[in-house]
């Protein structure tokens, strides 16, 4: 399957090789892979679940005092 999707690589992703993570969406499943691993372990989840994580903020607000 994997020569079937296209693989995006983060827009904050840089030369430098920093963390980065490639998404493959599809209309049914989200693929998500190391871009320094690309071969390595992915993970899929639904569209919905993909949504729901970009909506998560990067740092929990400061009265969320069970992270």
């Amino acid at each position: 399957m994997t020569g079937t999707l296209r693989w995006h690589k983060a827009s904050y992703s840089d030369a430098g090789g920093g963390q980065c993570l490639e998404v493959a969406p599809t209309p049914t499943t989200i693929h998500i892979r190391d871009s320094k691993n690309p071969e390595g372990p992915r993970l899929t989840v639904s569209p919905g679940a993909w949504a729901g994580f970009l909506r998560t903020p990067a740092f929990p607000p400061a009265s969320a005092s069970s992270w």
